[in-house]
Formats: C-alpha cells, structure tokens, sequence
C-alpha cells in the first residue's frame, strides 16, 4: 500500500497488479488509485472469447 499510495503521489492515475498473488492482496476498496488486476482482465477477456 505505501508503494500504490507513492506512486498515486507522484501522479499515478492507476496500478498494474502484474503478478497473479497481488490480487489476492490488495483491493480497489483499500485505495482511490484504479488498480487493474492483470490476472482479472486476461479471465474477463478468455470468457469473452469463449461466447
């Protein structure tokens, strides 16, 4: 969390969780920064393309 908060203080508008086990860790409710959870998105997309 200090590190999403310092670079949200040094003009992130948002953080990639590149890393399968961030997720699990941090969520959009523990910070005001958009996180975008790697592992979520690729899941979202694969669903997509399976429709």
């Amino acid at each position: 969390m200090r590190i999403i908060e310092s670079l949200a203080s040094q003009g992130a508008e948002a953080v990639i969780l590149g890393c399968t086990e961030i997720g699990m860790l941090v969520n959009q409710t523990d910070t005001e920064v958009e996180l975008l959870d790697t592992t979520y998105i690729h899941a979202q997309k694969a669903v997509e393309c399976a429709i």
